[in-house]
């Protein structure tokens, strides 16, 4: 691999981590407790999964120059991996399997804009 290539892969997952911290920080501030960050299973890694109440949240974090841009970025298939993966964790977490669940997305733009969309998708889709 180039050393240009190299660096920019190296930037961009830097970004991609500072994202998830701003995110995850943001969900505290709202009252969340987070429960797991990056989430790995066999089938997909889901970013951030937190709770709040009876309310379990899958979360999608994508950092982009604008937040249109990311909010592109969450295709079809990246959706249907974090939904299987959600079931993977659900499996491994008995525990929270009575509890509401929902798919979130926080877009992260340029300029510290960020938005969260609740329900930005659903296990259906």
């Amino acid at each position: 691999m180039k050393d240009a290539q190299k660096k920019r892969k190296q930037n961009a997952y830097r970004r991609g981590q500072m994202a998830e911290v701003f995110a995850a920080t943001f969900l505290m501030a709202k009252g969340f407790l987070i429960l797991a960050r990056r989430y790995k299973s066999r089938f997909g890694e889901i970013d951030l999964i937190a709770k709040r109440g009876r309310l379990v949240v899958f979360v999608e974090v994508k950092a982009r120059a604008k937040l249109i841009d990311a909010a592109y970025a969450i295709t079809p298939r990246q959706q249907q991996r974090i939904v299987t993966a959600s079931m993977d964790w659900l499996a491994h977490n008995p525990q929270s399997q009575d509890t509401d669940l929902r798919f979130d997305a926080i877009l992260i733009g340029s300029k510290s804009l960020m938005r969260h969309i609740k329900g930005a998708f659903d296990a259906d889709q």
